[in-house]
């Protein structure tokens, strides 16, 4: 096992470097180590000499799947390498866009789990197609990342570390405008707002007004003549009241993650 302390013998241990962008994973006092240390050293870290690198890397509080790559000494390795006792480590944050593994499709698709609900309807209204259940445990969700290959996204960050997940993200920013830049900054997926159910992921299609007359309220079916409907749940959809608003979110969104996250190691 490995876990940072105050060195005794600095040959029988580690020196991490964090960069600032994934120090937000590391415990309070070893934030505040990292910010002390001098870049050159980084972080001290006890090591046992059988643990695996990437073991180490996660004992620190931070996630592989926000790793893009690490080096001992300078040299590029595997998360399975052991290092020796005395090495200096790099830690590489992902770099934006990222690059999915070979085995996921395009346009890359989502599964979030249960607190990111708001962000799963931002990102249904962009037609990103993100599948999302509030009653789904940490093990449905990883099984159904796994099956059908969606980069899961939490804000969970054991969730994260479990090894049978193939691939995730852990989500930055606390409000949902602020994560769905992020999600679009990092994984750049093509976007086709209104082509999406908001509410069950379904895709939509113009509807012909007089098919679904019946359905609709007396006021929309005076003043509104374009409607779609999704294929899965039957929901209409038509550009109501809100439709400026929502038009005036997706057009923000689009244009931040344009711009990218702030960058900094």
């Amino acid at each position: 096992m490995s876990g940072p302390r105050q060195p005794a013998d600095e040959s029988a241990g580690l020196r991490v470097r964090v960069p600032r962008t994934l120090r937000l994973f590391l415990p309070s006092r070893l934030r505040r180590e990292a910010e002390r240390a001098a870049p050159e050293d980084g972080l001290w870290c006890a090591y046992d000499g059988t643990s695996s690198l990437g073991h180490v890397v996660q004992s620190l509080g931070v996630p592989l799947t926000e790793v893009a790559g690490l080096r001992v000494d300078g040299e590029e390795v595997p998360a399975a390498y052991r290092p020796p006792a005395g090495a200096h480590i790099d830690v590489e944050p992902v770099v934006y866009p990222q690059t999915l593994p070979p085995s996921a499709p395009f346009p890359p698709r989502f599964v979030l789990d249960v607190h990111l609900g708001a962000l799963a309807r931002r990102l249904r209204l962009l037609g990103v197609d993100t599948a999302y259940r509030n009653d789904a445990d940490d093990p449905e969700l990883v099984e159904q990342a796994n099956a059908e290959r969606r980069v899961l996204l939490t804000q969970d960050r054991g969730l994260l570390r479990r090894r049978a997940l193939w691939c995730g993200a852990y989500v930055r920013g606390s409000g949902p405008d602020d994560q769905l830049t992020d999600v679009l900054s990092r994984f750049a997926p093509p976007t086709a707002p209104w082509t999406r159910c908001p509410a069950c992921n379904g895709t939509l299609e113009p509807v012909a007004k007089e098919e679904i007359a019946d359905r609709l309220p007396p006021g929309t079916r005076r003043t509104y003549d374009t409607f779609t409907r999704c294929t899965s749940c039957a929901r209409l959809y038509w550009p109501g009241a809100h439709h400026a608003r929502l038009t005036a979110r997706v057009t923000a969104a689009l244009e931040a993650s344009a711009g990218g996250p702030p960058r900094g190691r």
